[in-house]
This record gives C-alpha cells, structure tokens and sequence, in this order.
C-alpha cells in the first residue's frame, strides 16, 4: 500500500469507529480481515495510528475544533509527524486510493496550526487528560495532584502479560517453552505467575499458547483471582465468568479440583470459554448460563459456596489504555445503569455465600462510585457481611507484602495502570459471619 493508502484507510476505519458502538479492536479488526490484500507491515501502520489517534482524540478535536476523523488524521500528520503542507498536499492528492484533496479550511486549518507544538499546546485540564470533562470531574476529586499522571497512564499503551498455568507447569517451565518460540518474557512485578512480553509477537500461534503453558491475562487480573484464595475442596462460583479469565485461574488454584461453577448472562460467552478450559487441562468447571433474576440456580446454590467471585459489569474505565474509544461512549445515564445492576448482582451472590465463606468483589473500573462506594452501600444493607485487610489476606496467599499505595481505605485493593503498571482493577473481600 502507499503511504496516502495506508492514510486513507486510518480515516476510513476511525470513521467506523465514531460510528459504531463496537470496541475499536473488534472495528479494525473486521476492517482487516475484509482486505487481504493488506500486507503485516500496512496492518501494523494503519492499527498503529488509528489507536495513537485515539488516544490523542480530545486533544486533536480541541486543535481542529471539529469532532471529524479526516480532521484528526490531517492535524496529527501535521503535528506528530511533523509533515509540512506542501508534503500533505501530495498524500491527500485524491489519486489511487489516496485521500481526496485537501480542502480550502483544512489548508486553513494547518496554515493556523503552522507554529504549534502538539504537546506544548495549552489544552484543558480534562482535554490533557483525554477525558470527558464530567469523568475528569470525578477522577480529579480521587486523585488530586495526581490526577493528571493516573490519567495520562490510563491513556498508554498496555502491555502483554501472560498468566502460567501451574496444572501444566512452573515459571521456568513456560518460559522455557517462549524462548523455544523465540518469545522474549520477563516475570511481572507483583503476580507470581506472571510474565510480561516483550516487543511484539504473534502469541497464539506458539507452542506455549497452544500446549495451555500461558493464558494472555493483565498482572492485575492475576492478582484479583489469587486473592479469591480458593483451593481444592472450596466449593467456588465465579458468577460473572465473562470469557473465563478468572475461572480458568480459579481451577488452577483449584489443583482441577472442585466444584467450580462459572455463570454468566450470556451463554455465548460461556460457550467460547470451552476451548481456552480443554487448552489449560482445566475440568473441574461447570459452566451454567443464567437465565435472570428467577433463575433456579440461586436457590439450588443457596449458602453453599465458600468463595463466590463477583467480577461485576462495570465501566472498564480500568482498562482504557486498551480500548481507549470506550470512554466517550460511557455517559452518566450508563454508569447509574451500572451500579444498579452491580447492586443486583450483590445482592444475589450475598445469597450464594456460606456462613463463614468470602464474597470477592471486583470491577475493572477506577471510579469510586463503582468501587468503594459500592462496598459502603453493600456493607449497610448487608451487616451480616464484613470487609476483611486486603494486606492479610494478600500475604496469606501471594506470600508478599502488599505494595502501600495499592490499599485504599486500609481495607481494598486499588491497582492503576500510573501506579503499579497494570490495568486498573478493584476488589474487595467480605466474609459473611457465623450463624
């Protein structure tokens, strides 16, 4: 492809994003798949600038004044890769599959942008921190002086982890098995079983992958699943399965013993987690779709389970350095709808619990509201439910002290990709008492 191609088709892909309610990976990925023709190197440059346009959007909306990808597109060439207007105007030259040409406002628009710096231009507190501004409203109150450095972190991009499958093998097991894959890891800093890539790799194609040595899982979901602190003969309900990150970590920490259960609302979701459990050796799960509030399963399971797991819906606000088009679709009307069904489902697993067993609270999110707020509300209406010292229970199991600044309250687990390099995650555990 040419470069005005390869331009062209960035545009057209951004367009189908603002357009679509689909994760941006799933749009350019369709997009990708539908042209063969298009080359790994021309893949790598049109994913590569449509996400770091993406991650520059408020900012290129504010220069360009106007919510337009071509715009973006143009203003980003001209800023970030520093292309003169006489250079653009031949890329943007309407011929092959290049971009039409530019247009009278958009010679304008770069002839008014001529002496500005892209990252010395004087933007907005939320528009630096690439935020709606009612997000950043938020944010700001949590972090303070901070705000700007966890912002900009939750604007990076994220890296690779993988989790070690310990049914099939230790650490130095699954990378011995990468490194005869000629795949270059390191071990993450906080999980035990993690390991992070390094530089880019075509993952799912290699033995450790396909032999179930490695599930692709962040560093902070690891630790979310180690500290349900589940064993072999701990009945365990994963109520929120989702495609089976956690459940599959679960049935590790399980030995493949049991019982595991893993529920979701959407069957099709479950039934994809099917391969990923035969890949790791995983077969102690059973997996059961739930059908709605009145589904006979939560009186079949009632008080039954010492660990339920309760990874909620939730905004992802935690992992927007991965799908960085996600938070201008979230609205405050959406995230009400959240802690409402969160409540929901709190109230529901409260149920499933055991006297004397452990709900685990968590969310990929790094809003209060649906965070710490939720647990002073669940705390109130559930008195027969309290919160247990995340630093405890994370040294009884990851046998490490708990980094200081990942407790807040002095009780939950609060990870931020600015402050422990992991995408943002919560969680909290709350042990039902004794009857």
């Amino acid at each position: 492809m040419t470069p005005g191609a390869r331009i062209a088709a960035a545009i057209e892909i951004l367009e189908k994003i603002d357009r679509s309610g689909s994760p941006a990976e799933d749009v350019v990925s369709a997009y990708i798949r539908g042209r063969r023709y298009i080359g790994s190197k021309d893949r790598r440059a049109i994913t590569g600038r449509v996400f770091d346009i993406l991650r520059r959007h408020a900012r290129l909306d504010w220069l360009t004044k106007s919510a337009d990808a071509r715009a973006r597109v143009l203003v980003d060439l001209a800023l970030n890769d520093v292309i003169a207007k006489d250079e653009l105007s031949t890329l943007f030259n309407g011929e092959g599959y290049a971009p039409k040409p530019l247009e009278e406002e958009e010679t304008t628009l770069l002839d008014a942008l001529n002496n500005v710096k892209f990252d010395d231009a004087e933007f907005p507190a939320h528009i630096q921190a690439e935020l709606p501004e009612w997000i950043a409203e938020k944010l700001q109150a949590q972090w303070g002086d901070n705000f700007q450095a966890e912002a900009q972190a939750l604007n990076q991009p994220a890296s690779l982890d993988l989790r070690v499958n310990t049914l099939k093998g230790d650490c130095a097991r699954a990378l011995q098995v990468l490194q005869k894959d000629k795949i270059d890891a390191e071990a993450t800093t906080l999980s035990p079983l993690g390991l992070r890539v390094k530089g880019r790799v075509n993952l799912q194609a290699s033995t450790a992958f396909k032999g179930g040595f490695i599930e692709i899982q962040d560093e902070g979901s690891q630790l979310v699943a180690a500290l349900v602190a589940t064993k072999a003969d701990m009945k365990t309900i994963d109520l929120c399965a989702g495609g089976g990150g956690k459940t599959l970590a679960l049935g590790a920490a399980m030995k493949d013993g049991g019982p595991l259960i893993a529920c979701d609302t959407d069957e099709d979701r479950l039934k994809k987690m099917k391969p990923r459990l035969r890949r790791g050796g995983v077969s102690n799960v059973t997996r059961h779709p739930l059908t709605g509030d009145d589904d006979p399963f939560y009186g079949e399971h009632a008080q039954t389970a010492e660990r339920v797991l309760t990874d909620v819906p939730c905004s992802g606000s935690g992992a927007w350095r991965r799908a960085p088009a996600q938070k201008w679709r979230l609205t405050p009307e959406r995230l009400d709808e959240l802690i409402a069904l969160q409540r929901k489902v709190l109230d529901k697993a409260a149920d499933l619990v055991i006297p004397g067993g452990r709900l685990i609270y968590a969310t990929c999110s790094v809003l209060a509201p649906e965070n710490e707020d939720q647990i002073a509300w669940f705390l109130e209406s559930h008195p027969d439910f309290k919160a247990l010292p995340i630093a405890e229970i994370w040294q009884a199991t990851l046998g490490t002290d708990c980094p200081s600044n990942a407790i807040i309250n002095e009780t939950y687990l609060s990870l931020t990709p600015a402050r422990h390099d992991t995408d943002g995650f919560f969680a909290a555990v709350l042990e039902k008492a004794n009857s």
